[in-house]
């Protein structure tokens, strides 16, 4: 028995995007020298700043894979993922729009109607339209297929009730993509029955209320949908075709940079610390640089078979399996290593910061234990 091949293989040359790589870090250089951001572990989740949105915007890196006719670049998905990568090793500030332009601009792309990608696709290209993402619920986990948020038809659209948990930046979002059932639940067809609506936050009926982490930061939300009405023109995709369209989309949220990188800044500032401090030097610190330099390669790989639309859910799976445990192994190492030998406090800051976030790392996106799953699948075992 020959097994599928878990991570696509490799078909871009690394030197082509090297001149673009060149340029973000430059544009990065001069952001920091004007003190416009402090980097930051995990930034694309907490670290909102709409004018560096903005600047990011002016370069044209924003929307980067939109055809022109909607006032994008026409960039390939590889591109976008060089500018992605070297915005998440920098620490930048790039929370505000990551969701609109990691998700919700492929999303639109395939499943959108002309009149969606007008409305939406140039603001996302111009910083000035920012998505969340309305999937999860108070006791459905990661088990998408038990949502019980309810789309009913009425004249006109739809009105939508439920309740939607671990909402990024939906206080602060225009609109999300909430996934909803408009048909009875089946047991016997658990995937059935399930749809996809773009709802604007500030319609009546919706109440947002705050998620406070324990360290008092506040990025997610609880969302609460009273008979929203959502006119048929935001329906999303087709009727009934919500977990096919979902699972096509987590493939963008499952594999991107942002899941191996959310605590590289601490990695590099904890090599920094022990290369200038008389400390005993640890071949673990080598160990877990070579695995975000194969995750680079993994993630960068599936970044390719997205730009040849090939399937990547399984891929996507992989890398988000071993990223996430990466990201949340280099807090654990960066606090034993440098936590307590009176570092700087810079450092200090961002050792507190991963280790307040280290147990979402391997939560969001999908639960580790779940995504085994979808890998055992792929390769046919389950």
């Amino acid at each position: 028995m020959t097994l599928p091949r878990l991570v696509p293989p490799a078909t871009i040359d690394p030197s082509s995007t090297d001149a673009l790589r060149a340029e973000v870090r430059a544009f990065l250089a001069e952001q920091l020298a004007a003190g416009a951001f402090t980097p930051s572990v995990d930034a694309w989740l907490s670290g909102w700043d709409e004018t560096f949105t903005a600047a990011m915007a002016r370069r044209g890196w924003l929307g980067m894979t939109v055809p022109p006719e909607y006032d994008g670049h026409g960039r390939t998905s590889v591109e976008r993922f060089v500018v992605a990568e070297e915005m998440l090793a920098a620490g930048a500030p790039v929370a505000a729009h990551w969701i609109a332009d990691r998700q919700i601009v492929p999303s639109l792309l395939k499943y959108g109607t002309a009149q969606q990608k007008s409305e939406f696709l140039p603001k996302i290209v111009r910083g000035e339209c920012f998505f969340a993402i309305g999937m999860s619920e108070p006791d459905s986990g990661s088990d998408l297929a038990s949502v019980r948020t309810r789309a009913t038809q009425v004249d006109g659209g739809w009105l939508l009730s439920g309740t939607k948990v671990w909402t990024s930046g939906a206080h602060r979002a225009h609109a999300f993509i909430v996934l909803a059932r408009t048909a009875p639940a089946d047991p016997a067809h658990r995937h059935a029955g399930l749809s996809q609506f773009i709802v604007r936050l500030d319609a009546p009926g919706v109440d947002i209320r705050p998620i406070i982490s324990m360290n008092g930061a506040h990025h997610f939300n609880e969302v609460i949908l009273d008979d929203v009405f959502v006119p048929d023109a935001m329906v999303f995709g087709q009727i009934g075709a919500g977990w096919q369209q979902v699972t096509s989309e987590l493939a963008f949220e499952r594999s991107g940079p942002e899941r191996f990188l959310s605590t590289f800044m601490l990695l590099a500032a904890t090599a920094e610390h022990m290369a200038t401090n008389p400390t005993a030097r640890d071949s673990d610190l080598g160990r877990l640089v070579a695995r975000v330099a194969g995750l680079h390669q993994m993630s960068s790989a599936v970044a390719g078979a997205l730009q040849r639309h090939d399937p990547a859910d399984v891929p996507a799976a992989v890398v988000k399996v071993l990223g996430t445990s990466t990201e949340g192994d280099i807090a654990d190492y960066a606090d034993l290593c440098a936590g307590g030998t009176g570092a700087h406090p810079a450092l200090l800051e961002l050792i507190s910061v991963a280790v307040d976030q280290r147990p979402g790392f391997t939560l969001r996106g999908g639960t580790n234990e779940v995504l085994r799953g979808v890998i055992a699948r792929g390769l046919g075992m389950r």
